[in-house]
């Protein structure tokens, strides 16, 4: 392959990644306003400035799409490298806990909003396509939490009595991230909570179901 072919090749990728952003942007945005049934690809394609068939080529068809939107949703508020690199940081695991509370009630700076509404939307009213979500980003951002919470409680990773606690320690955080945005007087009295209290109040929260939860365990014979 020539220079120049090699240039032209890295130029296409570097455009389809463009374009394949730009898709996925407007189609959470839409899909966040209007919801999926009343978001078509012809919509999307109009937005974004592209043709049907490049919709086609990067997600293969509209449920594609969504389970991309999703996935990217996911990704923006939580990617799987941070939780990575809160969990190999240096220190106890307490402390780390601690860290990941912060971030999953943070997120990533300054997010956009759709994320959240489009995550919401599926919590409140799943479809078949959470269960790709839960497979391809759910499941592997808290397994990665396990070696926390194993030297916390001192059980082993992949017992089932270690496992049923990651979804409550990442859950009461994505309800409080849900319920910090609407516009409800809990809401306001949340907003008036400094940031500081509400991850030291769900730091404790854990801490106490993660302590039950070791008292109750027994290794099995």
């Amino acid at each position: 392959m020539t220079k120049a072919q090699t240039t032209r090749r890295r130029i296409g990728r570097s455009d389809g990644e463009a374009t394949r952003a730009r898709i996925l942007a407007v189609a959470g945005e839409r899909f966040a306003a209007s919801g999926f049934a009343d978001t078509t690809n012809k919509d999307i394609a109009a937005e974004a400035e592209v043709d049907l068939a490049s919709i086609n080529y990067h997600f293969r068809d509209r449920a594609g799409l969504y389970q991309a939107v999703l996935i990217e949703a996911h990704r923006r508020i939580a990617d799987l490298q941070d939780i990575e690199q809160i969990v190999a940081g240096d220190g106890p695991a307490e402390g780390k806990l601690k860290e990941l509370i912060r971030f999953l009630l943070g997120g990533r700076a300054n997010p956009a909003e759709w994320p959240m509404i489009v995550l919401g939307r599926e919590i409140v009213a799943p479809s078949p396509h959470l269960q790709v979500l839960q497979s391809r980003e759910v499941l592997p951002k808290l397994k990665a939490i396990l070696p926390i919470l194993a030297e916390i409680t001192a059980i082993p990773q992949q017992t089932p009595d270690l496992l049923r606690c990651l979804p409550c320690i990442a859950a009461p955080c994505v309800a409080f991230m849900l319920l910090g945005r609407s516009g409800t007087p809990v809401a306001d009295q949340m907003r008036a909570t400094s940031q500081d209290e509400l991850v030291e109040h769900l730091f404790r929260y854990a801490m106490g179901g993660l302590a039950a939860v070791r008292a109750g365990f027994h290794a099995p014979q």
